[in-house]
Formats: C-alpha cells, sequence, structure tokens
C-alpha cells in the first residue's frame, strides 16, 4: 500500500481510500482532499498509469484541485477524486463493487464521469449506491453526462477573453474528446477557424468533420493561434513548452495545467494571459453538485454562465495586486475555505 500523507503531492488531504478487486482485475483510488463545503466531489477516471505511484500523484492533484474548483464555483460540495488504473474484463462488474466501495466510504465522496468514464458506468455504480451523479433525469432536473456544461464553461470564458466574438479567430484545441470536441463544435458553430491535436485518431476525425487542421501532438502549443485551449491531461504548461507557445492567451479545460506553482510567473514574464483552469473548467462539477442536491437545469445553465464574469474579476485583481492570475485565485479559494472552517 502507498504511503500517501509521505507523498510530495499530499496537501493535508482528509482520507485516501485504495479501491479495487483482484478476482475482477481493477484497482483505483479515492482521494477525498476537503469536506468542509459539503461531500468531496469529483469524477472517476479511467486512465493508465506506468506505475501506480502516478496514479496516486493524479489523484491528490486532481482532489485539491476539486476542492479549489468547488470553493470558487460557490458550491455546497468540498473536493475529491477517483483514479482506476486497472479496468478488468467485466467493466460493469467492476464499477458495481467500486459502487459497493464508494457506499462504504459513507457520503464524504460523491462519483460522476471524468475521462474514460460514461454514462453506462455511473449507471452501474448507482445499483449499489446513492453517492454518484452524472446520470440522465427528466423533468427539467439537473443531470447526465456533465461534459457538455464544462465544454459551455470553457467556450463563453473563451469568448469573453477575445472581446465577445471568435468569428474568424483561431484557436488551438488540445485534446477533442468528450470536452475538447464539445468545445470545438461551440466554436465552429460561431465562426472560428480551428487546430487541433489528440492521440486518439477517431476523436480528430470528429473534429475533422467540424473542418478543424490537425496539428502535431508535440506541436499544438507551439501553433500561431490568437488562443490556445489545453483539453487533454494536467501538467502541459510547463518549462518545456511554456518557451514555445504560439498564443497570447491561453484558456482550457484540462485540470492542473501549470505543472509547477512557477510556472504561472513563466506564463507572466512571456506576457501570455493564462485564464486558471479550475475557475474556467467548472461546468461538469456544477452540473454534478446541481444533480446531486435535486436542482433545475436552468440552475446549471445560470451558474454555468457566472463563470466568464469571475474569471474576468480574477484577471482584474491579480492585475490590480501584482499576482499571477492563478495566485489571485487561490487567494480567493483559501478565503472562502477558511471563513467556511471557522462557521
Amino acid at each position: 500500500m502507498m504511503n500517501w500523507k509521505s507523498h510530495p503531492s499530499y496537501d493535508g488531504h482528509e482520507d485516501v481510500v485504495f479501491v479495487g478487486d483482484e478476482g475482477l482485475g481493477f484497482a483505483g483510488i479515492v482521494a477525498i482532499h476537503s469536506t468542509v463545503l459539503g461531500p468531496s466531489g469529483g469524477g472517476v477516471r479511467v486512465w493508465t498509469y506506468p506505475r501506480e505511484e502516478d496514479a496516486l500523484t493524479d489523484a491528490l492533484r486532481l482532489s485539491r484541485g476539486m476542492t479549489y474548483k468547488n470553493a470558487m464555483a460557490e458550491l455546497p460540495m468540498g473536493g475529491g477524486k477517483t483514479v482506476i488504473y486497472k479496468m478488468g474484463p467485466d467493466r460493469g462488474a467492476c464499477f458495481e463493487k467500486f459502487g459497493e466501495q464508494v457506499q462504504a466510504i459513507g457520503g464524504r465522496y460523491v462519483a460522476a464521469e471524468d475521462v474514460g468514464a460514461t454514462v453506462s458506468d455511473m449507471r452501474a455504480i448507482a445499483r449499489k449506491t446513492s453517492y454518484v451523479s452524472g446520470i440522465p433525469k427528466e423533468g427539467g432536473q439537473a443531470g447526465g453526462d456533465p461534459s457538455p456544461w464544462t465544454s459551455l464553461g470553457v467556450f463563453l470564458s473563451i469568448k469573453t477573453l477575445l472581446g465577445g466574438a471568435v468569428q474568424g479567430r483561431t484557436i488551438a484545441v488540445q485534446g477533442t474528446g468528450a470536452v475538447g470536441l464539445g468545445l470545438c463544435k461551440l466554436l465552429a458553430d460561431e465562426g472560428a477557424k480551428l487546430l487541433v491535436a489528440d492521440v486518439n485518431a477517431t476523436n480528430l476525425d470528429r473534429a475533422k468533420a467540424l473542418g478543424a487542421e490537425v496539428v502535431a501532438v508535440d506541436r499544438i502549443h507551439a501553433a500561431k493561434a490568437d488562443l490556445f485551449a489545453p483539453c487533454a491531461l494536467g501538467a502541459g504548461l510547463n518549462t518545456t513548452t511554456i518557451p514555445g507557445l504560439g498564443a497570447p492567451i491561453i484558456c482550457g479545460a484540462a485540470n492542473n495545467q501549470l505543472a509547477t506553482e512557477e510556472d504561472g510567473a513563466r506564463l507572466q514574464a512571456r506576457g501570455i494571459v493564462y485564464a486558471p483552469d479550475y475557475v474556467v473548467n467548472a461546468g461538469g462539477i456544477i452540473s454534478v453538485s446541481a444533480e446531486y442536491i435535486g436542482e433545475t437545469e436552468a440552475a446549471v445553465d445560470a451558474r454555468v454562465r457566472a463563470i466568464a464574469p469571475r474569471l474576468m474579476k480574477v484577471l482584474e485583481t491579480a492585475k490590480a495586486e501584482g499576482l499571477t492570475p492563478h495566485q489571485a485565485a487561490d487567494r480567493i479559494v483559501r478565503e472562502r475555505l477558511a471563513a467556511a472552517q471557522r462557521a
């Protein structure tokens, strides 16, 4: 069993639960960063990692990011995340067993979709626990796949950053999975020119059908564009990529885009405007939270439309106080968490 409390990405996490079933051939990690604001909410990521240690790193970093995302979006949820790094041949049985293990956590964690997980996976989890969201509802109630809401929040933020319109502007999108493709559709519908990259050929074909031009995966960050939207995995903004960035603005859906704290300062030194990821990509968890507490789709829409104005407030605070955007965002979140802790 990995020692999570001595891990470099440990950040006062409340708990880490190792889940799985040897007979079914699945294994994963549920990281609970904080329940100060409510039950820890965060998606289930199904991914193959080079080492189990890398899965733990991702779980710890992503769950901390969820605490910050949920606090910034003023949701009644704390931060958690699951990574499943081994998936057995009977996927439904694996997710049912995982549902039993979520139930045993006792309401401190609420699961939903993330990279590699689907609505049918959430339905399998729901056969064993009520602590799950991301399942379609009827009658105008919030529910279902949260990825379109993430796409919408990022799209509205991009539009605002580009002065209110994307027509004729070039957007480089890194990653065209569920969220990235949703973003591409919204951008294409309003006349943006798309440059895209993805390791998955099927994803690329869907983006090409929208008129997107394909760029090599290792060059998309350097493509000449009005804005770069990272929508793949994290840590893509780092000492290797930042010197070669080809766009003056970065705004995308990927979590934990900065590899280190210092990378925020590196972007600022280059004069690049960075939209902190957890401010703009909160649409999905807004939907998950609303579904869990029984709100309407209209409430989700209103909260998602508040993302872009919130982003501009963060950028204005950063400029006024000589901070990087992510420092300004982090400070707002820490103040909210401290107030909730005192209460």
